[in-house]
């Protein structure tokens, strides 16, 4: 499932039948292979518009802030 996520994160245009093919072969249903596509879908579109707008991070964040999660 997360190669399936960073393939189509990172090299989308390369994305195949057998990527899915993979997950079904895992017992994935189809229903989870959707949710699966359509979330890492959201959060590369969600990124890639928070990044081409400037938006910045939280300062919880950055490394150098004084907190821990």
């Amino acid at each position: 499932m997360l190669e399936y996520a960073m393939k189509l994160t990172l090299e989308p245009w390369n994305m195949a039948k057998v990527d899915v093919e993979r997950l079904q072969q895992h017992e994935f249903p189809d229903d989870e292979i959707l949710d699966i596509n359509q979330i890492t879908g959201y959060f590369a579109f969600v990124n890639r518009l928070a990044d081409g707008l400037g938006v910045e991070l939280e300062s919880f964040w950055h490394p150098a802030s004084s907190g821990s999660l």
